[in-house]
This record gives structure tokens, C-alpha cells and sequence, in this order.
């Protein structure tokens, strides 16, 4: 039974907590559009819940917040059970952008890494605009189809199977260059 006045859904705590957060820095929605460079109506929507953010605009929050994307979600989650049965697995979407993220190992205050399942259509891609967390070392194993990964500004071109391990601490842009979509295994580990 839901408690009156308690978001119920995954979008709706997201969007109460992403207006928490600006509270809690003190920023207007004028402040926080100038340093994440997203349109004060685009907050404002977000922040009431009548908009979900795409990837790239939850990526320029992150930055914003020193947050990584896994830990933002996690936060709008209740407390993290030790066994995540895969059909309790958090997943959130961006369809426009062709993503899907599932925290496989939902990310805990307490804990300093985390694995994520993602996948890209073909012809997809995800661009970060900076490191949420700089320093964040990331692990990349892809499980199936091919995925081109940028950063440093390298090209990396990972296959099935193959693992690329970095720190991120710039921006980053993940594609798939098809025919298949590709689903590959993120290792996040905090600094």
C-alpha cells in the first residue's frame, strides 16, 4: 500500500530526489542550469516529475552533484538487499537514446564498487560530458555485439569478451556500431 504523498515509482522519487539535491546545495533552478547547462524549464520539469532525463542530461546532473549515475539511482531506491534476484534488479530507460541500464549490484553508501548491465541499439550512443566522480576507475566487459568506447580521447573498439579497464576523468562516449545492439557488464570502483 502506497503512504500518501510518497513517490511510488522509480521516476517519481528520482525526480523528488534531484530537486532535494538542488535544495540541498542552495542553487536556484538559474544556478544549477548555468553549471549543468540544461534549460531552467527542462529542471523545472524534471524536478516535478514531468519529464524523465535522458541519459545525457542525468550525466550533466551527475557531474553537477559529484555523483555517479549508479549512485544517484541507488539513492532513490530503498536500502540494498545483500542477494538482488534478477527480476528485482533496478532498470531504468532511455528509449530515445536506445539505452538501458539494470544495476545488477546496487551500489551502498558503505561499498566502493558496483556492476551494471547496460545495452545499446545499433547505431546508438551515450556521450559524458565529464567524469561524475573524477578518478572513477571502470571496468567494460563486453557480453555481446561491439562496442566503441572513447575516452582520453582513444577510440577503444571492444568485442565479445573483451575488457576495458580506465579512470575517467573527462568526458566519455560510448557507441554501437551494430549490426547487433551490444550488452556489456560495467565494473564501477570509487576512488
Amino acid at each position: 500500500m502506497r503512504e500518501e504523498g510518497v513517490p511510488d515509482t522509480v521516476d517519481d522519487r528520482l525526480a523528488a530526489r534531484l530537486g532535494t539535491l538542488r535544495t540541498e546545495h542552495g542553487w536556484s533552478l538559474d544556478e544549477l542550469s548555468r553549471r549543468a547547462g540544461v534549460s531552467r524549464s527542462t529542471l523545472s520539469r524534471l524536478e516535478r516529475g514531468e519529464l524523465s532525463p535522458t541519459t545525457a542530461t542525468l550525466g550533466r546532473l551527475c557531474t553537477v552533484y559529484g555523483r555517479t549515475m549508479s549512485r544517484l539511482l541507488m539513492e532513490v531506491e530503498a536500502e540494498p538487499p545483500r542477494l538482488v534476484p534478477a527480476a528485482r534488479q533496478p532498470v531504468w530507460r532511455d528509449e530515445e537514446a536506445g539505452f538501458v541500464r539494470r544495476s545488477v549490484s546496487p551500489p551502498h553508501p558503505g561499498l566502493r564498487a558496483e556492476v551494471v548491465e547496460s545495452t545499446l541499439d545499433a547505431g546508438a550512443g551515450i556521450a559524458y560530458a565529464d567524469a561524475p566522480v573524477p578518478g572513477v576507475e571502470q571496468h567494460v566487459w563486453v557480453l555481446e555485439g561491439t562496442l566503441g568506447i572513447t575516452v582520453d580521447d582513444a577510440l577503444h573498439t571492444l568485442r565479445e569478451g573483451d575488457c576495458l579497464r580506465f579512470r575517467l576523468r573527462g568526458p566519455s562516449h560510448f557507441h554501437c556500431p551494430g549490426p547487433e545492439r551490444v550488452r556489456y557488464a560495467l565494473m564501477i570502483v570509487l576512488p
